[in-house]
């Protein structure tokens, strides 16, 4: 329905002076939900306040709930507890009216962090028009705008009257720090017209306090996935070269409508060939009778989270989740009640740490949508969920948040009307309570350089520090919550203290001292990295487990993958290291004993997850030839046997490219031939055939620009004729505490 054209049709009607009694509740009813639809909140209240006053005993329970949400969103808290509560009274399976009554009693909570961020108004990004969404891509962001670039004519979307979105790109974000603007600076900036849309303008007649602003370099993201409908949010596959986004039901120059006329929304994969954005498929759970949209993967790109309509959710969008394996997608999964309301649910976004961010107008917050966070562990929310309070949250809208995973900085969406239009990108910075932490030796009470402070929130290691010459370090603490810190270094018992951080703490500045005792026992430690490129794995849970009486302790790693124990008593030790999806490692270091003072076992871990792709060195093959040279089979040999020796539970996937010279058709048939080549001399040296995939790539997968339309030396060539192979799959994920047989 187009609502712009249904507020003028119903202010004509109500302000003709002809209104027949007999309909002007309904006029009022549809006047009000109009206005809703198009987030006119001043006016949609005012228009409650005359439906209420005139007709409050024959209206139905739900015009008690948007009365409530148009009173919050101008920020009338008291008022809309009122009418929360009553819309539980007389809805009382819908959780809203209970939990929103509550909620507004003390408002407090919502604001408890708010003297610690800082929210940037992002000049080099916003327009005149409508821009949010945006998401971490290379260097820079892409994100959702209706600004008209790159079209010579706009499409208008009948329902706002506002133009189609598209995908734009801001390619350094480096530059955002130093053009973007607090928002402070913009409240006394004017607007024109009085309808509560607000239009920063540039040279209009008596408006001389606006500055020039240089445009910034803002293109259109993907011609190929750009349409003459809706592009909606978009997420990136770590490596970059594969991507979901959202559309309409438009694919291959054909759009579809649902069986009541509607163009729904989509879900869609493409891959990135030769620099642009190709094949673009939709993907198999989509359906033309509901929408699917807000893509957001988890860090390992096995699960994609995002949000539909389809019928058996809790309330009007819902979020799901659906496993990726191989290239194939599972069945989808409802979230569940603890994250989906009887409202809306959407715009998730998955940090490094695959804690949960996303947009509810469910869960009680300060008004329209608010960005609520929720943390997960081995894949599963743990914990309830976290209303991220002001002043990223307002009683506007605020949704579309991306951040790091210790949330201090970031990007998020509000139409908060701050600056051109309805919905604008804003950056975020986070201060902190800060804590300073002294570490001293207990015997001689000098600082201790070099101690491993390790802070743990929920069991959970979330960040490493080190001390200097002074044994100070200096760490940053979000406000209520209650922090472990650990105190370690080789010569001396590991030590740890409690530390809690209240919202209404007078002094943001403390200090805590550490003293440790000299050691009189070993120290096990050492980091879980990836065998790929050594970084280092968070949420991997490692196990110390005296092997002679079975006792265990059992810490999970943060974002360095450090993990530390101190034994405490005698007897040969095995550490293990787990992790969904990845391969189990587990390795014995001998026998600790108390009389061993002083001295540190270091053990780090190489973990293989699904998805990683190693690449062979030395795997050549001669001109037009798939017949394993002798120097190939000492890198198979030496690597891969090994491996699928160490980790019987994984299936891999064999993966042989080419260079773009000779015909396609000719360069698929030889890689595919030299990949089963691969395949069988791997089984013909004891390794089960069904662990291996062969599969040829040809000159599909280039990793330079070296195509049939540029002339390259020889040396980039060489780098497209490869030979990988793939972790498809961990087939059986053991339990934390199982041990090797």
């Amino acid at each position: 329905m187009a609502y712009p054209a249904a507020v003028r049709s119903f202010e004509a009607y109500l302000g003709s002076g002809k209104v027949d009694n007999e309909y002007e509740k309904e006029a009022l009813t549809k006047l009000a939900y109009s206005y809703r639809k198009i987030q006119d909140f001043k006016n949609a209240e005012l228009t409650y306040q005359d439906l209420f006053k005139k007709y409050e005993k024959e209206l139905e329970s739900e015009q008690y709930l948007y009365y409530a949400q148009a009173l919050a969103n101008n920020g009338k808290y008291r008022e809309s507890q009122k009418y929360y509560s009553k819309y539980g009274e007389q809805q009382k399976e819908d959780l809203r009216g209970r939990k929103f009554t509550v909620a507004y009693m003390d408002n407090s909570v919502f604001y408890k962090d708010s003297a610690l961020y800082k929210v940037n108004y992002m000049f080099p990004i916003n327009s005149r028009f409508s821009d949010f969404s945006p998401m971490y891509y290379e260097n820079g962001l892409v994100f959702v705008s209706a600004r008209n670039e790159g079209h010579g004519i706009k499409r208008i979307f009948s329902q706002n009257e506002t133009p189609f979105l598209d995908l734009f790109q801001f390619s350094d974000t480096a530059s955002l720090a130093l053009e973007s603007r607090n928002i402070e600076k913009i409240k006394a900036q004017a607007s024109l017209g009085s309808s509560g849309k607000s239009l920063k303008t540039d040279k209009s007649n008596g408006t001389q306090s606006f500055e020039e602003i240089p445009e910034p370099e803002i293109d259109e993201f993907s011609k190929s996935i750009n349409s003459k409908y809706h592009e909606g949010p978009v997420t990136f596959f770590k490596e970059g070269k594969k991507l979901i986004f959202t559309r309409n039901n438009y694919n291959k120059g054909r759009a579809k409508k649902s069986e009541k006329g509607i163009n729904m929304l989509k879900l869609y994969i493409a891959t990135k060939k030769n620099s642009k954005w190709a094949d673009i498929q939709e993907l198999p759970f989509n359906s033309d009778e509901y929408s699917t949209g807000h893509p957001a993967l988890s860090p390992d790109n096995h699960k994609l989270y995002f949000v539909s309509d389809m019928p058996g959710g809790f309330g009007g969008t819902d979020l799901y989740v659906v496993e990726y394996h191989n290239g194939k997608w599972g069945t989808p999964a409802n979230m569940g009640k603890e994250i989906n309301t009887e409202g809306n649910e959407m715009f998730p976004f998955m940090d490094e740490i695959g804690n949960l961010y996303f947009a509810s107008d469910g869960h009680p917050g300060l008004g329209g949508l608010d960005v609520f966070f929720v943390e997960f562990r081995h894949g599963n929310p743990f914990g309830e969920v976290e209303n991220v309070g002001a002043p990223i949250n307002s009683a506007k809208d605020d949704f579309g948040l991306i951040a790091k995973g210790d949330r201090s900085e970031g990007y998020f969406s509000s139409n908060r009307k701050k600056g051109y239009s309805d919905d604008n990108i804003y950056s975020f910075q986070k201060g902190c309570n800060q804590l300073e932490l002294l570490v001293y030796d207990a015997v001689t009470k000098l600082p201790l350089l070099d101690v491993e402070l390790r802070m743990v929130k929920n069991g959970v290691n979330k960040q490493f520090y080190a001390t200097n010459s002074e044994g100070k370090a200096s760490v940053c603490l979000e406000s209520g919550a209650d922090f472990e810190f650990k105190a370690i270094k080789e010569g001396y018992q590991q030590s740890s203290i409690t530390y809690g951080t209240m919202s209404n703490s007078k002094s943001r500045n403390q200090k805590v001292k550490i003293y440790l005792s000299p050691a009189s026992r070993p120290m096990v430690k050492g980091k879980v990295i990836s065998e790929v490129d050594q970084s280092p794995i968070a949420g991997a849970s490692v196990t110390l487990e005296n092997e002679k009486d079975g006792s265990i302790e059992t810490v999970i790693t943060g974002f360095d993958g450090r993990y530390a124990f101190t034994p405490t008593r005698d007897g040969k030790y095995r550490v293990t290291a787990v992790k969904e999806n990845f391969a189990r490692n587990s390795e014995s270091i001998g026998k600790i004993k108390n009389n061993r003072k002083n001295i540190s076992l270091e053990h780090d871990f190489g973990m293989i997850g699904e998805g990683d792709i190693y690449r062979l060195e030395n795997i050549y093959y001669d001109v037009d030839k798939a017949v394993i040279r002798a120097d190939a089979k000492k890198e198979l040999d030496k690597r891969v046997i090994p491996l699928l020796k160490k980790y019987p539970e994984i299936q891999i996937e064999l993966r042989s490219h080419t260079d773009s010279r000779a015909s396609g058709s000719y360069n698929m048939k030889l890689s595919e031939e030299r990949a089963m080549a691969v395949v069988k001399y791997l089984s013909s040296k004891g390794i089960d055939p069904e662990r291996l995939i062969a599969k040829g790539y040809g000159e599909s997968e280039l990793v330079n620009d070296c195509n049939d339309f540029n002339n390259c030396p020889e040396s980039e060539h060489q780098a497209n004729r490869r030979t990988e192979f793939k972790i498809l799959a961990v087939k059986d994920y053991l339990g934390f505490n199982r041990r090797d047989k």
